[in-house]
């Protein structure tokens, strides 16, 4: 055999290793049986664990897997229900959810966790944070926790309760027209909007519509309970109401991104990884 060819084959053979020992095994999750995707990528003695919102998946974290696994070991979740991860199960509530986040971390046996939630998920890292307070070391909320403390009124929550009784015959309509409406700002991208709506289109409607069902989980409660500061990265193209986090005495701090509508992780990335990076820093 010619020596460059055996050369050839050597590099390819080294290559071929090398890949393969970086890879990551992956290990399977799943919480009283049902199956939750993720991804597991980087090192390092802080974990970065992201929980994506409302009908989406853990593909909105890409950039930021990316850009963070390079320090930090950075994990992603399909929230059950929706991406890859199962659907057998009923009940779809912040407290169920919580404890998926809870055996995602148990069964890759994370450590030094830094939690955040997109949107609905800020509620599910906040009562994981409160189930598993010896792995959690810090909570973000992305675009949430705008009105802490609100009490609806008995024709708040009647309203309410038509509004997801008629998205649940209607949801595509209904979905769309919220989404367009309230979760986009005047400059996010058509591709992005093309994204989202996509992906609202091929969720689970009747999972979908449970997620939104009016609950008795109390945030001030369990933010009270987590005993930690909460750090938010809000979009300012709608308020966020600070009040509630000064009544209760709840430690807090928001960081704004401006112009951009409910996903400022995939549509100000860099922005976004710039204001993580400094809310890890002070965790």
């Amino acid at each position: 055999m010619k020596p460059f060819i055996l050369s050839a084959i050597c590099i390819v053979s080294v290559i071929q290793f090398s890949c393969k020992t970086n890879q990551p095994t992956l290990v399977k999750i799943t919480d009283q049986g049902v199956n939750i995707a993720y991804t597991d990528n980087g090192t390092g003695d802080t974990t970065l664990l992201f929980v994506h919102g409302w009908c989406i998946n853990k593909s909105y974290w890409t950039n930021q897997v990316n850009y963070f696994s390079k320090k930090y070991r950075v994990v992603t979740v399909d929230l059950p229900g929706f991406g890859q991860s199962g659907k057998n199960r009923k009940v779809w509530t912040p407290e169920a959810y919580g404890r998926d986040i809870d055996s995602a971390m148990a069964q890759l046996d994370l450590k030094n966790v830094i939690l955040i939630g997109h949107s609905m998920a800020g509620d599910i890292v906040l009562q994981a944070a409160v189930n598993a307070p010896d792995r959690v070391i810090g909570l973000v909320g992305v675009d949430n926790f705008k009105n802490l403390g609100h009490v609806q009124t008995i024709h708040d929550k009647a309203d309410y309760a038509q509004a997801i009784d008629s998205l649940r015959h209607h949801f595509k309509r209904l979905a769309f027209e919220y989404v367009n409406q309230a979760l986009f700002y005047k400059t996010t991208a058509d591709s992005i909007k093309k994204r989202v709506l996509d992906d609202v289109a091929k969720a689970d409607t009747v999972i979908a519509a449970a997620c939104l069902e009016e609950t008795d989980f109390n945030e001030t409660k369990q933010l009270v309970a987590a005993e930690k500061k909460l750090y938010l990265i809000n979009s300012d193209y709608t308020p966020t109401d600070t009040t509630g986090f000064k009544t209760y005495n709840i430690p807090y701090q928001v960081f704004y991104i401006h112009a951009t509508g409910h996903f400022p992780m995939i549509e100000k990335p860099k922005e976004f990884n710039l204001l993580l990076g400094q809310i890890i820093a002070k965790i």
